[in-house]
């Protein structure tokens, strides 16, 4: 119904504020295509049924017009009626409008001849000079080409001039060359302007950079009419750079930097100017969920839009609500996800499958608590027994002791890993488990077996410490990490353990040792010990390897080792084989039918994709003359079947030869760290 729209509300609002039975007449701009002649424009408004026009006062036949060099001041009449609050005269009036809207290029006017009044009202998208599209679903969505910033193209971020090169350390002030390109002699003249003209505008030049204003930080870059700024002298730079040394300058400085244009929001600029409930959506993709989840349930809308949204408001409340049940309720919304951290990622994929709210179906979760603080492990319960509660089966493969302790039924496989592993040791509830006797699971729930703690612990002195961290949640902090010591960083999810860790002092220490690495985050600087790290290697939960091929013994780089055995073998060398026929990674010896894969995928149309065994190798991955090569009685093949314990074993009774020796040095530290169960 036409009562839906809220520029139709503010008419009515309007008309039923005015006298009951004042006359109204409705009328709309008369609009003359470039391309058409004004007698043809009138005798096609003649032929659509229109009769009159309309000057504020009178009416005026069209058939006795003579035309006009143009149309000032007159108005094509659509209806005359008179105020009312009956539902039917309000219909009529929603239809003239429609009308109204479409001859007057979005515009239509009220007049009010007994009292001389005239109301203009327009249904166009236009604000500060700016025509508007009229919003889709796709006009808020930086993903697709509609709704992208034009000039970072949805990216949120362009290549600029960097302020954390430009500003390495925001410690310092202006007076104490907090600014690095406003160093040396030339340069300096830079600063100096500031410094001589700061007192004009109260501007702070031996306060620390980071404890600026908004306003002065901006001052620093915008400049004023006393001094120059940032944006100035980079402008200056880059008329300049005709010249080698100011191309050299120009590129120190340049790095991605956030999207002047939509400010990082990743959306086009005409879209904050949307507002729902006065809130445009780029403050809410900036808010975190908490503070969304508050503003939807609190938002006041009329009685119309409340008809409107209704739906979709129940849709965005439970899906708010599911990310806090799973205790994500920190997050911005615009959070990048591959900031996450692996717990993070887990439970925002199990909010999702809460907010689908299936029934009678079956959820299987790996090990969801990676990641996770005792306090966020009891909150994941919460919501597996919801899901549990609504009818659905939840089986979870987990070592976690708060979640074994919380399950109806136990399955525990064993005795141990590997192909000493593969049975069910013990199944039934927790009562029973505690009395089971072939089950270390058992064993260190009950306190038979225990991790006994360490009597003395690691003495440290050299330390690195990074000043006033506050990228994301973290609040200014400065912390120190000992060095040639085991150390921890613990805390509640979300509390900022992994942006302390990952985003500044991962890449901060990276670029002391003078390696390329992403921009890091917010703070002030890092010091300490720094001469004595020579090398800095982060691991992360990121799956190792981005083929479908890659698997261990391909990461650890043994598989080069494994090929040039098998290649070193008499047959190998009769035959002409070289290392890279015992690849299945390129053409040779592998099998092309499944182009070393070992099965091959079937297309299904419309159904997900199928995975069968290669009838042509029989899984075996290599062509069958590649087969007959054999190490020790055992092919290639079943050398990669092997687990890594089982490997480490065979090629132990081998050591005499060099290249074994090689392999073992590469598989050992993979036991070590507890995969010798994996193939």
């Amino acid at each position: 119904m036409w009562l839906k729209d809220s520029l139709y509300d503010k008419m009515i609002n309007y008309i039923k504020e005015r006298k009951l039975g004042e006359k109204l007449v409705l009328a709309a701009p008369i609009i003359i295509p470039a391309d058409r002649k004004v007698v043809n424009h009138l005798e096609l408004l003649v032929q659509q049924g229109y009769t009159r026009l309309y000057d504020g006062s009178s009416f005026i036949q069209i058939a006795e017009l003579t035309p006009p060099k143009d149309f000032n001041g007159l108005y094509l009449l659509i209806d005359r009626l008179k105020t009312s609050d009956k539902e039917d005269e309000l219909q009529r009036l929603g239809d003239s409008t429609d009308l109204a809207f479409y001859e007057g290029r979005g515009e239509c006017v009220l007049f009010f001849p007994d009292s001389s009044d005239r109301k203009v009202f327009n249904n166009r998208f236009e604000l500060d000079g700016l025509t508007f599209d009229e919003p889709t679903i796709h006009f808020f969505n930086f993903n697709n080409p509609v709704g992208a910033c034009k000039k970072c193209e949805g990216f949120g971020k362009v290549i600029g001039i960097d302020e954390e090169l430009v500003i390495p350390d925001k410690s310092k002030s202006v007076y104490d060359d907090g600014v690095a390109a406003w160093r040396g002699e030339k340069m300096s003249e830079w600063k100096n302007q500031v410094i001589y003209n700061a007192d004009k505008v109260n501007f702070p030049i031996h306060k620390p950079i980071h404890d600026l204003s908004e306003e002065q930080y901006s001052q620093l870059w915008q400049g004023t009419k006393y001094f120059s700024g940032l944006n100035e002298f980079f402008s200056h730079i880059e008329s300049q750079t005709y010249k080698i040394q100011y191309r050299v300058m120009l590129s120190r400085y340049r790095g991605r930097t956030k999207c002047p244009e939509c400010n990082g929001s990743r959306l086009r600029k005409d879209a904050s100017y949307v507002l729902v409930g006065g809130k445009p959506l780029t403050d809410l993709l900036s808010a975190t969920i908490d503070e969304c989840a508050k503003f939807f349930h609190e938002i006041e809308l009329t009685k119309t839009e409340n008809q409107i949204a209704k739906r979709i408001l129940l849709e965005v409340r439970t899906r708010l609500e599911y990310l806090q049940k799973v205790g994500l309720g920190y997050l911005t919304l615009d959070r990048p996800s591959s900031t996450l951290s692996g717990g993070e990622s887990q439970r925002v994929n199990l909010a999702t499958n809460l907010g689908s709210s299936l029934v009678g179906s079956m959820y299987i979760l790996d090990e969801p608590s990676i990641g996770l603080h005792p306090r966020d492990t009891e909150n994941l319960i919460v919501v597996l027994r919801k899901l549990q509660a609504l009818g659905n089966t939840v089986i979870v493969v987990e070592h976690d002791e708060d979640i074994m302790r919380e399950s109806d039924h136990i399955i525990d496989m064993g005795p141990l890993a590997g192909t000493l592993g593969g049975e069910v040791v013990f199944e039934g509830g927790n009562k029973a488990l505690q009395r089971a006797k072939n089950s270390l699971t058992a064993d260190y729930l009950t306190g038979r077996q225990e991790i006994v703690v360490p009597s003395k612990r690691r003495s440290w002195k050299d330390r690195v410490t990074v000043l006033g961290a506050r990228q994301f949640n973290l609040k200014n902090v400065t912390v120190s990490f000992p060095l040639r010591a085991l150390t921890a960083v613990t805390g509640v999810s979300g509390s900022g353990k992994s942006t302390l860790v990952s985003e500044v002092l991962y890449p901060a220490l990276k670029r002391q040792l003078g390696e390329y690495t992403e921009k890091n985050g917010d703070f002030d600087g890092i010091e300490g010990d720094l001469n004595t790290i020579k090398q800095v290697e982060y691991i992360d939960q990121n799956p190792i390897g981005k083929s479908s091929r890659s698997n261990p013994v391909t990461y650890v780089k043994a598989y080069d080792d494994i090929r040039a055995l098998f290649s070193s073998h008499k047959l190998s060398k009769s035959r002409g084989y070289k290392p890279s026929h015992f690849s299945f990674n390129v053409v040779g010896g592998r099998c092309e039918t499944c182009e070393g894969e070992g099965d091959v995928t079937i297309s299904m149309q419309f159904m997900a994709d199928v995975k069968l065994k290669c009838d042509i190798c029989d899984g075996n991955k290599f062509k069958d003359e590649v087969l007959e090569i054999k190490y020790q009685e055992k092919s290639i093949s079943d050398i990669l079947n092997l687990t890594i314990e089982d490997a480490v074993k065979f090629f132990t009774e081998q050591k005499n030869d060099t290249t074994v020796n090689r392999l073992l040095k590469k598989l050992i530290p993979l036991q070590d760290v507890g995969l010798g169960y994996v193939n």
